[in-house]
């Protein structure tokens, strides 16, 4: 008998369905699977196998041929475990077949007959819903994130006699309902991080607030425990909520990356991403047979922290070019080419130097300076050119360091950030795919970041006195735009493009 079951395998962050079809037929006792199936899928044959007798099913001994469709797409992952299970039931006549069409199914078994969540939930039920399948099926753990989707009928199913069940008495299950109060969140040290906690610093807390006010990237550069990187972590606590489409979008490359089995339903934190500096190109762009995405692209609508950033190999550094300019990563490979989205705020921060000393007012450095250009020659001019506020951090001083903090709270610079943001926003009404003052093209500047003649001799002599290149200049008048919205103000001033020219000093520091 042949039976027909519904899956899907994910290609990017999208889903294409996948027909899982069985026929049991006589012969010798074996399993094929064809449709370029990946070693998980090949391996599934002995595992299924064990399931189903271990569930208390029978298991037919005769020829089973598998065919996942379309034959020309590459398939991966434990996911199909449970359609082919469901199939080999169906060809033995062991389920009821007639609601098979109206089903798609996902899901890893375990030998005992229990269902595994899998990755790739969320993107493979908006694929379903828009192909008009009006159930899906999923191990237990997968439910809230499938639940989302408006409406398809979610099942979260613990065991695959569950699953028998449920097709043989439909009426006495019910769709899982999306609970609001489940979602992920990000680690608890960020949640806590107070800029409060910060002493002193004063120009480092404002390039913060600049930075999370229009989506600008930033590094600070200074010598060892100055306080670098306790600001770059305390920036998510100053970021706007995300929106319910940047969560949906968050979410979706978090679940294909694996990150959500077991954690909920939707990513309603923006992501904080700090990456090693032994981190690969791939890991950092993301990449693979199957490509998955990286680091930037697990960034999306948040940010991606690069800490010590001269230890970074340059070739990884390099990788970052296209994504900062374009918002989005390409990843090639021989049979295919996957899009995945790269809109996030890089924050870095690196030492002066290699002592870490140079420019310090308290301890002198050491380094030749020879040894201070090889260190930053890492740092290209195209790199340095798409980071919008470079900022030097000073150490305290000793009066400083033992003092209380005294700096404002994070919650009080959120609440600057999100009226400048919604400044940008109805601004932005009317443009597509724009969300901050960081992400304006050329047509964008010409139309709100107008100079009065002040503030155009202004910006002249800096490009002339600093050697700025276009991409520098027109990233000046980015962080104007933003300082302007900051301080409440339509159009800019000179004061503003004053204080966005002295973000860009450190273009190149030996």
């Amino acid at each position: 008998m042949l039976a027909r079951v519904w899956s899907a395998s994910i290609v990017g962050i999208d889903a294409v369905k996948v027909g899982v079809e069985v026929d049991v037929s006589g012969g010798l006792p074996g399993i094929v699977i064809l449709g370029l199936p990946d070693s998980a899928i090949q391996e599934s044959k002995e595992r299924v196998k064990a399931t189903l007798k271990n569930a208390g099913f029978a298991f037919p001994m005769r020829k089973i041929v598998i065919n996942l469709t379309p034959a020309d797409l590459r398939k991966e992952g434990p996911a199909f475990d449970l359609p082919i299970s469901v199939g080999i039931l169906a060809a033995s006549e062991q389920v009821n077949a007639d609601l098979l069409g109206d089903f798609l199914f996902l899901g890893e078994v375990s030998l005992d007959g229990s269902l595994r969540p899998v990755a790739g939930v969320l993107p493979i039920a908006a694929t379903a819903q828009k192909m008009g399948i009006s159930g899906l099926v999923v191990p237990v753990d997968n439910a809230q994130e499938a639940a989302v989707v408006e409406g398809l009928a979610v099942y979260g199913c613990n065991h695959v006699a569950d699953v028998v069940d449920l097709l043989n008495n439909p009426r006495n299950y019910k769709p899982v309902q999306l609970n609001p109060t489940i979602e992920t969140t990000q680690e608890t040290f960020l949640n806590l991080a107070d800029l409060q906690d910060v002493k002193g610093q004063a120009h480092a807390r404002r390039a913060l607030e600049i930075a999370a006010a229009g989506g600008h990237n930033l590094i600070f550069v200074g010598p060892p425990g100055s306080g670098k990187t306790m600001l770059a972590r305390r920036l998510s606590g100053i970021l706007p909520p995300l929106s319910f489409s940047e969560s949906l979008e968050v979410t979706r490359i978090h679940s294909v990356a694996g990150l959500l089995k077991n954690r909920g339903s939707l990513v309603r934190d923006r992501p904080f991403r700090s990456p090693h500096h032994s981190a690969s190109g791939p890991s950092l762009v993301g990449g693979g047979t199957f490509p998955r995405p990286g680091e930037i692209s697990l960034s999306h609508r948040g940010v991606l922290f690069l800490d010590e950033l001269t230890e970074f190999k340059r070739d990884v550094l390099e990788f970052l070019r296209q994504p900062l300019e374009d918002g989005y990563v390409t990843i090639s490979r021989t049979k295919q080419s996957v899009t995945f989205p790269a809109q996030f705020t890089l924050v870095a921060s690196t030492n002066p130097c290699p002592c870490g000393y140079y420019g310090d007012t308290i301890q002198g450095c050491t380094c030749s300076p020879r040894q201070r250009e090889q260190y930053w020659a890492k740092l290209s001019g195209p790199l340095m050119d798409r980071i919008d506020l470079q900022v030097a951090v000073n150490r305290l001083k000793p009066e400083e360091i033992l003092q209380q903090p005294t700096g404002e709270s994070s919650k009080s610079v959120a609440g600057r950030v999100q009226k400048a943001r919604e400044q940008a926003t109805i601004r932005f009404q009317e443009q597509e795919n724009l969300q901050c003052n960081a992400q304006m093209q050329s047509r964008h500047l010409q139309k709100w970041c107008n100079l009065d003649d002040a503030s155009r001799n202004l910006l002249e002599a800096a490009i002339r006195k600093l050697g700025l290149s276009a991409r520098a200049s027109d990233r000046i008048l980015k962080v104007a735009r933003t300082i302007a919205d900051l301080a409440g103000d339509e159009y800019l001033k000179p004061q503003h493009v004053a204080e966005a020219i002295q973000y860009r000093t450190i273009d190149r520091m030996q």
